[in-house]
């Protein structure tokens, strides 16, 4: 019953791994660079009664998330939950057509879509002998309306979307779905903290989407045994 999530020390993964550990799942905590804040989140959660461990793991790299795996599965036991949260972007002026390079698209598709594929992969025979194994890739409202921070981070959340119904399929019946975070405010508004809550308070709801309200999301896709396939957006209805 342990939970794999990646880029979980920080912002939305923080949440998630709160919030799965709080169902009763050990929570592996996997993260690339955040080592203190992945550490902080195992603490929280430990301190809370649950179970979790941190585990360093490059997305990107096959071997290396093959390795992470096998690492978790020793200390944990086997991946009945995987969480695909790590992922980057660049900001880019969407009309800056010359800044949005074939390496940068590269770099973003490794980081944001190739990286959940090694995952599901790596943990694709513990999913598929679990009673409910499941996977939640978590994308971005931007897909929809085709305004992100660049180009090329909005085309590869829309690669993770057709990854996802890709999966839903090959792996059934383990369950796959997604959720698309709108504006949540997150380190990488650091700096603009007071810009993103204006913007993101003009949603109708009138108020900001937070790391929370993407964590419940999650968690009703893990516990919902019947949806697969899906896409939730969580953003308040500001792509309404």
């Amino acid at each position: 019953m342990t939970a794999l999530v990646t880029g979980g020390g920080t912002g939305i993964g923080r949440a998630i791994s709160q919030a799965l550990a709080r169902l009763g799942h050990p929570v592996a905590v996997v993260y690339s660079r955040s080592a203190d804040d992945a550490q902080a989140t195992v603490d929280a959660i430990t301190t809370a009664g649950g179970e979790a461990r941190a585990f360093r793991a490059d997305v990107t790299d096959e071997a290396s998330v093959r390795a992470t795996a096998a690492d978790v599965r020793a200390a944990l036991g086997p991946v009945t939950v995987l969480v695909n949260n790590a992922g980057g972007t660049e900001h880019i002026p969407l009309t800056d057509l010359d800044a949005a390079t074939d390496e940068i698209f590269e770099r973003l598709f490794r980081l944001n879509t190739l990286s959940a594929w090694h995952c599901v992969t790596a943990c694709a025979e513990d999913l598929r002998a679990a009673d409910d194994g499941c996977v939640v890739n978590v994308g971005s409202a931007s897909v929809d309306s085709g305004r992100g921070s660049s180009v090329p981070y909005v085309v590869s959340k829309a690669a993770l979307s057709g990854l996802t119904r890709a999966l839903a399929n090959a792996l059934a019946p383990v369950r796959v779905n997604e959720v698309w975070p709108g504006l949540v405010i997150t380190r990488w508004w650091a700096g603009k903290e007071e810009q993103g809550r204006k913007l993101a308070t003009s949603a109708i709801v009138g108020r900001e989407t937070t790391v929370e309200d993407v964590a419940a999301a999650v968690v009703g896709f893990v516990t919902s045994r019947a949806i697969t396939g899906q896409t939730l957006t969580v953003d308040g209805g500001a792509t309404l």
